[in-house]
Parts: C-alpha cells; structure tokens; sequence
C-alpha cells in the first residue's frame, strides 16, 4: 500500500485488522508528510520518537488480538490538550517552557485506546481567535490555495484542520467554543463535530469559556468522527460538568437512512448580505435531504440575532476569570524586572508581554463587563439571553424537528491579513452561524458539501438534539453521500 497518510481512520482500521499495514508504516508515512510540510505550520511540537515507541505498542496490541477502535492510529493534538512530558501552550508566550505531568482526559482516553500521538497542532493563542493568527508560533496555512494567496485555515482549530486536510495525520482533535471546530472544517473540506455540552471531559484542557468550551473531532470522514468521538467520550469524575450516560457506539448507528426525519431550516439564519453561493449551498443541502427522504420544514430561532453579542460578553467574562491564573509564579513566561519591581510589577509586565493583543482585548472585554457598575448591564443580560437562545431550540425539538441544517460558515476560507486590518468585529462575525451552538449546549458538526466559485470548500452544519450524536451522525453521512465531496487541495507544499 502507498501513501498511507491519506487513508482515513476507518479504512486504516480495517487494513491494520487485515494485516495488509502496520502502526509502524502509518506512522512512518504521516511523520515523513509532516517534514514535507513545514510551509503550513500545522504541527507546532513534533513528537516522533514517542510515535514510534507508541505505533510498535500499538502493533503488537493488534498482533495479541487487543485492538480497540483507534489502535494503532496517528492523529494530531491541538495544542490546548495538556500532554504529558509534551509542551503544551495553548499557542501563548506565556505557557512558554511548559511540561505537563498530568495527560487531559480526552488525550488521555485516546491514547489508552492505542491511538499514536504525532505532535501538537497549531491553534489561536488560549483558542481565542477565527483564524490562526493570534498564535504565538504564526499562523497555520489552509493546504487550499488560490491565485498564490495563502488563505487561512480557519479557528481556533486551524493547525488540525490544515493537518489533516493536508493528510499529515489521520485525524486531529479540536476544541470548539463558539465554532473552533466547525469553521476550520468548513474552510479546509473537512468534517468537524462539537458534541453536546459535557460529552467530553473538560479536565486537562486549558480552559477559554468553562461553560462553552467542548472538545471534539476533526477528520476525513462522517464515519471517522464516529469512530472517533466514541472513544474521546466518557463520564469523568474529575470533571464536575461531565455526563454520566453511556457511551454508544456512534458508528453503528451512522445507517444514513433519514426517511422520515424532520429537518428544520430557521428563517433567522437568512442574514442580509448572505453570498449567493452560501444561499445556493444551503438550498441545494436540503433538497439532498429531502431526496434521501427527509422531511424539510421552516423554523424559527426568534433570538438568534442576540447570540453573537451575548456570546461576545459571556466568553470573556469567562476568560477573564480562567486566564487570571497566569501571573508567572508558577509555570510559564515570566518578565525580566527591574530593581524595585514588586509582585505588582511582576504580574503586570509578565502579562503584558505573555499575552497577545486578541487575548489582551477579550480579557479587557471580560473584566469590564463583570465590574460593579455593569455586571447587571451585560453579564446577567447576556446570561438570560443565553437561557432565551436555549429555549428557542428546546421548542423546536419539541415540535418534532430532529435536526436543523445551515451554513456553516458566511463564506469560504479567507486570505490571512484580510480581517486581522480591519475591525475586530468582522472577524467575530465569522462564528454568526456557529455560537447557538455552543450557547444552547447542543451538538452540532459541519459537513464539506461542495466548492464556491474560486474551487474553495464550503460546509453545511447540522445540528442535533441533545445527547443524540448518534443521530446527528447519521443525518450527516447521509449528507456527505448525498454531496459527494471528494475534492483535496493540489499539493504546492
């Protein structure tokens, strides 16, 4: 078999079960595409001897017949999973010099499972970011190119999208918080999913929005997000926010039949402005659907237009708090100080240096929305909103929809630099279709459904009723069948 590294995780499962590869070759396969890609930046921390030691662990699990679902598999880690041994800066100066001695509970049930760490991926500092280019290490570049214009990979999840767009890995993990993991899909021709709020362990990952943040998959496949997903899931005890319900086994239950499902289209997410191109992708999205046998019906999210700015007061609030932690006493960046600097002094300048400018402003942001004077002004107006947004879809899963399709993202992948001049707000405005997501808790996951005018990917996302990935899932596959994506970005790395 040759070039291994474009196998997906199924197909690679199957053909290490059958004998016909080893870990070791797939392995060998996805470090030496990783050296040849050092002009996209994806992979931050490379790891090669400790995948190696893991792919001949791996291989010999399989040859004693213990092969769990990911055995032998070698994925990415974003950055912000806190690895044993492994830098882990969450792409921020100030987690400079960082070696966790503890594994996060996802990388950690990955890895239990045989899964074989390649490295760590690129990502917005403290997954704070649409783009890329808030990362201390520069910013990853989507494997798609147009006219010799490097074009991002999307946020904060871009150096796991871009890897395993570029087929540097199998599959990567990704956070999503506000659409971290569903915009990157959507701009490199991949699949993302963010399961529901509390599906994944939160222990161990360093920690932007607590009540947002979920860790998710990102891969070449519906069926390699199953496959995935399953074994990232589990109740963790040391995770206050974590469900204790039972696991599934998600690819079983990926059948693709959907005849019978209802799905909703809300009105709220024709925006003023939307590209045709998005408008023709969605139209087409339902009438694929509705072909496979669903039903397609119109709904409403009456306060879909107060998410973005909700979400814009709740996720820094919430950072403020979490990133209050690095002062440079403990671990970390610390700042040179002059004779006579106290402690005040220390926090300050080691802050100011640590921090980059996005993470600076969310921070600004969060700490004046929860001071005195404006705590009831913004926080706890956004927090009710919050509750309103929730409500929206609670009803309509109540009316019987069960699932609901959009775009996924506004338009196709942007040129770097391209928003980073301008107004911050337009950047924000990327996460439009993605944030109800996170603030209703709901799972949700974007499908590559086809290419704009400029050959770019575009992605549709559907989101699911809560705890039901497995359904979600299947709705998906029925879509990807249903699209036929199969473009890959021409190789110039």
């Amino acid at each position: 078999m040759t070039d291994l590294n474009t196998l997906g995780l199924a197909d690679a499962r199957d053909a290490l079960r059958a004998g016909s590869t080893t870990s070791k070759e797939l392995t060998e396969a996805c470090l030496k595409a990783i050296d040849g890609a050092g002009a996209l930046n994806a992979f931050v921390h490379h790891t090669p001897e400790i995948a190696m030691e893991q792919a001949a662990a791996a291989d010999a699990r399989i040859a004693a017949g213990d092969a769990p679902a990911m055995c032998g598999l070698p994925i990415g880690i974003k950055d912000l999973f806190c690895t044993k041994g492994v830098p882990s800066q969450a792409g921020s100066r100030i987690l400079e010099g960082f070696l966790p001695e503890y594994e996060s509970t996802v990388s950690g049930n990955l890895l239990n499972s045989g899964a074989v760490m390649l490295g760590k991926l690129n990502m917005d500092e403290f997954a704070m970011g649409s783009s890329n280019e808030t990362s201390v290490y520069g910013n990853a570049i989507n494997p798609w190119k147009v006219d010799d214009r490097e074009l991002t990979p999307g946020g904060s999840s871009g150096g796991s999208a871009a890897a395993v767009a570029a087929d540097l890995c199998l599959a990567a993990t990704g956070t999503d918080t506000g659409g971290s993991i569903r915009q990157p899909a959507a701009f490199t021709g991949t699949v993302g999913i963010k399961p529901t709020y509390g599906r994944c362990s939160r222990w161990g990952v360093v920690a932007f929005a607590s009540s947002l943040d979920q860790a998710g998959p990102m891969t070449k496949s519906v069926r390699d997000a199953a496959i995935m997903l399953e074994t990232m899931c589990g109740h963790d005890p040391k995770d206050s926010t974590s469900v204790d319900l039972a696991v599934p086994n998600f690819e079983a239950m990926m059948t693709g039949d959907i005849r019978g499902k209802k799905i909703g289209l809300p009105k709220e997410y024709r925006m003023d402005g939307m590209p045709a191109e998005i408008e023709k992708l969605w139209a087409d999205g339902a009438d694929m659907l509705r072909d496979a046998g669903a039903e397609i019906v119109d709904i409403s999210l009456p306060h879909t237009k107060y998410a973005l700015p909700a979400y814009y007061v709740i996720a820094p609030a919430e950072a403020s708090s979490n990133l209050a932690r690095y002062d440079g006493v403990r671990y970390g960046h610390r700042a040179t100080l002059d004779a006579g600097d106290g402690i005040t002094e220390m926090y300050e300048k080691t802050r100011a240096e640590g921090f980059g400018p996005e993470v600076q402003r969310r921070v600004m942001i969060g700490t004046y929305v929860l001071s005195a004077g404006f705590y009831d002004a913004y926080y706890n107006r956004a927090r009710r909103v919050r509750t309103l947004i929730k409500k929206d879809f609670e009803d309509v899963f109540a009316a019987g929809v069960d699932a609901i399709l959009t775009p996924a993202t506004p338009s196709s992948a942007f040129g770097l630099g391209e928003m980073t001049d301008v107004d911050p707000v337009q950047m924000y405005l990327n996460d439009v279709f993605t944030v109800t997501v996170n603030m209703a808790g709901l799972p949700g996951i974007s499908v590559p459904t086809g290419l704009d005018s400029k050959g770019l990917p575009l992605g549709l996302q559907l989101i699911g009723r809560p705890w039901e990935e497995g359904d979600l899932l299947s709705s998906a596959y029925a879509l990807e069948k249903a699209a036929g994506f199969v473009a890959k970005p021409n190789k110039w790395w």
